[in-house]
């Protein structure tokens, strides 16, 4: 099991945004929604295309190449072009910190 890493104060990531960070060599997106904050592998499974600089719709993240979508709970794929599901990370808030740790 992977520890968590302290990554922003969640006061620094507003509702509807999102920000991309590297974890032991790992791609990850941070989400925050009125759902929550959420943490997937950064980098679409479709065509390798870093999903943070795509869109942030409520909980689909639409990937900027081909417009693959992802459900930022759980990482499936919402639709064509992406089949292949994104590894979704465990998120915490500790002291007002976002941490996550990072899924085998």
């Amino acid at each position: 099991m992977s520890a968590f890493h302290a990554l922003l104060p969640l006061s620094d990531l507003p509702p509807g945004a999102m920000r991309a960070f590297e974890l032991e060599g790992r791609e990850v997106v941070l989400c925050r929604t009125r759902e929550g904050l959420y943490a997937l592998d950064n980098i679409c499974t479709h065509a390798h295309a870093r999903l943070c600089e795509g869109r942030l719709r409520a909980t689909r993240l639409v990937c900027p190449l081909h417009g693959g979508a992802f459900d930022i709970r759980d990482g499936r794929p919402l639709g064509p072009p992406a089949q292949v599901p994104l590894g979704a990370h465990r998120v915490r808030i500790s002291d007002g910190v976002i941490e996550v740790a990072l899924a085998d």
